[in-house]
């Protein structure tokens, strides 16, 4: 008996690709609580080691062997694929990285010709996006397999923000929108209506730290989001336990979050950590 045509596409794997954290993993359980075989693309020295072990067909690939990406893709019957994980920013800008990371023809046509004088991080999704799909790898939201772990609206955790923390999210919300707007980053942290760090190239992590180190007054504000517009394939913000922790060491009190636009990694675990450490939580609906 022939497969039914209408169940074709639930027959065939859906593909990952895998950069550094936690969240392929969780990527990869969606995609198995979903009922989907799992075809993943590890790569090279980002994933976690347990990740192979949710897969039904694993290999690994460079960063830039994009070649290489879609030979897999075509050996394990790829349509469609998440690509989630960190690759480090900092890497990109590295004056080495053509001889630590060696780009095959694709990669290096896609960067030095049709990157050549914009590589923001939303133009290179844009131009890989488009690069894959002509040749049969579609690239969709990166959030299709996690509704369960993305940002909801309201209070999250136990402790609600302050009224001075609930004043510096009303300040600062609109500021967080307009930078994002300005591609510069994905994060502000305030206090008593100060912007205290600006989110850059280093990630919300070292921006977490600077924060502590420039504003030694507990209870600060962390903001983050996606930015208007933003291209939910892939680089969509998160939030870990490591954030959290991160937050209590450098003396940050909370954090507002956009509303299914903000990852939560592992979002039991992030709570729990939150209410541990006393770190109040709120999903804002952007506007």
């Amino acid at each position: 008996m022939s497969a039914d045509p209408a169940n074709f596409d639930l027959m065939r794997p859906i593909g990952l690709i895998a950069g550094q954290g936690a969240l392929p993993v969780i990527v990869a359980r969606g995609m198995r609580a979903a009922g989907r075989r799992v075809a993943c693309i590890g790569l090279a020295d980002q994933y976690v080691p347990e990740l192979p072990l949710l897969c039904d067909d694993f290999a690994e690939a460079g960063v830039v062997q994009l070649g290489k990406w879609l030979r897999l893709a075509r050996r394990f019957g790829m349509r469609e694929a998440v690509m989630v994980g960190r690759v480090s920013k900092a890497r990109m800008h590295d004056p080495l990285r053509v001889f630590r990371q060696i780009p095959d023809w694709r990669a290096f046509n896609l960067w030095y010709r049709k990157l050549r004088h914009d590589r923001r991080s939303a133009t290179l999704l844009t131009a890989l996006a488009e690069d894959l799909a002509k040749e049969g790898l579609v690239l969709i939201d990166s959030t299709t397999f996690i509704p369960d772990h993305m940002a909801s609206e309201g209070v999250l955790t136990r402790r609600a923000p302050t009224a001075e923390q609930a004043s510096d999210i009303a300040f600062a919300w609109p500021l967080l929108r307009q930078v994002g707007a300005l591609d510069i980053g994905q994060a502000i942290a305030v206090r008593e209506k100060d912007v205290i760090a600006v989110e850059a190239v280093e990630g919300t992590d070292h921006m977490i730290e600077r924060a502590g180190t420039l504003c030694r007054k507990k209870g600060w504000t962390l903001l983050k989001t996606a930015r208007p517009g933003h291209d939910m394939r892939a680089d969509v913000p998160t939030i870990g336990v490591s954030t959290i922790e991160k937050m209590h060491a450098a003396g940050g009190g909370c954090i507002a979050v956009g509303v299914g636009r903000v990852i939560l990694v592992d979002r039991p675990a992030v709570l729990a950590a939150a209410d541990r450490l006393g770190i109040a939580v709120v999903g804002m609906i952007d506007r």
